[in-house]
């Protein structure tokens, strides 16, 4: 087990790994050492892929980016995406990842939640993006992603407007699928990490890259990746055991 210094390691599993930020005495701010760390998550799943669980230590999933830090990079920082790079490169893991939101998700931290697969919430949740109220853009995906997930009025709201989201509102525009008590809120992250593994692990890699393939690659890519999966062992195996349950 990789021993972190602003991530805790929760599960490590051969279907799954739940990795806690772990900056309480920042509310889980995303610094530059976090982000390294975070990098070498990403290493490690790309290599064995498994799901991948985010979640926040004390109660709160992570605060933003680190404003003492934040307050001191200049524009070589910004052209280098340091928060955008690695969200990116989570959002392209190749199983999916579910984001567990307990507290505040805000800045930087909603942007890492943007970049999940699956967003779960805890009553307590709150989630937005005052980017602007300091001077800056939300640079790392917030811009794009909440528009497609939320669609442009919403995302204005919370872009321009300064909008905090509750756990509720937040259900109720789709950012998050399920609202649970915190207590209840892991549990339901390895529930639904438990239903996704169900499944045919290439055949999810497959569908996942194909959800996020431009418009323009279909049906193409369809056709190529069921070219492949149609000769896999495991859809032989699943369909015969399919047939076979279905005589019973």
């Amino acid at each position: 087990m990789v021993n972190y210094t602003t991530l805790l390691v929760e599960t490590d599993a051969s279907d799954r790994l739940h990795i806690r930020l772990n900056r309480p005495e920042s509310k889980n701010s995303i610094n530059q050492h976090m982000v390294d760390e975070l990098h070498a998550v990403c290493t490690l799943l790309e290599h064995t892929p498994r799901v991948l669980i985010l979640s926040g230590a004390g109660g709160v999933f992570a605060s933003g980016a680190d404003i003492a830090e934040l307050r001191e990079r200049r524009r070589d920082d910004a052209l280098a995406g340091i928060n955008s790079a690695l969200f990116v490169r989570i959002a392209r893991l190749p199983l999916p990842v579910i984001a567990a939101i307990d507290g505040w998700a805000l800045g930087g931290g909603a942007e890492l939640a943007y970049a999940a697969d699956f967003r779960l919430a805890s009553t307590t949740a709150k989630i937005g993006n005052p980017e602007a109220g300091l001077g800056i853009v939300a640079a790392a995906g917030a811009t794009w992603r909440l528009v497609e997930l939320v669609g442009e009025p919403m995302a204005k709201e919370i872009l321009l407007a300064g909008r905090i989201l509750n756990a509720d509102e937040a259900l109720a525009v789709r950012l998050v699928t399920e609202v649970h008590e915190p207590d209840a809120l892991i549990d339901a992250a390895h529930a639904l990490a438990t239903r996704i593994t169900a499944q045919d692990p290439t055949a999810l890699q497959y569908t996942k890259q194909l959800i996020h393939a431009p418009r323009e690659a279909h049906p193409v890519a369809d056709n190529e990746a069921q070219a492949v999966l149609f000769e896999s062992e495991q859809k032989f195996a699943r369909m015969t055991t399919f047939l076979e349950r279905k005589k019973r």
